[in-house]
C-alpha cells in the first residue's frame, strides 16, 4: 500500500483500521460466495481469516520474519534493510494492530450478517 500512514502508534493504529475494513469486506465475499455454493459458514469465516490477514499484513509480517530470521551482519545490509520499512521502530506493534483489526473485521462482518433471524423468533437461523 502507498498510503500516507502517520509514524509511531497513530501510523499502527490507521494500519489496524485498514486491516479491519478489509477483513470485513472480505467476509462479505466470503459470505456471499458460500451461500452460493451451499458451504457451510466455517469456510466463510476459516477463509475470510486467512485473506484478511494476507492482504492487511502480509508484508509486514514479512519483513518482520525476515528481519528476524536472516543475518544482517553489516551495517550496510541493515541499513539497506531497514529503509524498506515505512516505520521500523514500530513494526511489531503494526503487525500486531493489523492482524488484530483483520480478525476483528471478519468477526464483525460476521456478527452483523450472519446471526440474523429468519423466522422473526428471536433464534438464530440454523
Amino acid at each position: 500500500m502507498n498510503l500516507p500512514l502517520h509514524f509511531g502508534l497513530l501510523g499502527s493504529l490507521e494500519a489496524g483500521l485498514i486491516a479491519l475494513l478489509v477483513g470485513f469486506a472480505v467476509y462479505l465475499l466470503w459470505h456471499k460466495l458460500c451461500g452460493w455454493l451451499r458451504w457451510s459458514i466455517g469456510h466463510a469465516l476459516g477463509w475470510s481469516c486467512v485473506i484478511a490477514v494476507v492482504i492487511g499484513a502480509g508484508i509486514d509480517i514479512w519483513k518482520l520474519f525476515y528481519m528476524g530470521m536472516m543475518r544482517l551482519e553489516s551495517p550496510l545490509y541493515a541499513r539497506l534493510f531497514l529503509a524498506t520499512i515505512h516505520d521500523p521502530n514500530e513494526l511489531g506493534t503494526r503487525v500486531v494492530l493489523e492482524v488484530s483489526g483483520a480478525l476483528a473485521g471478519v468477526a464483525l462482518a460476521y456478527w452483523l450478517f450472519s446471526h440474523r433471524p429468519e423466522d422473526g423468533s428471536g433464534k438464530p437461523a440454523a
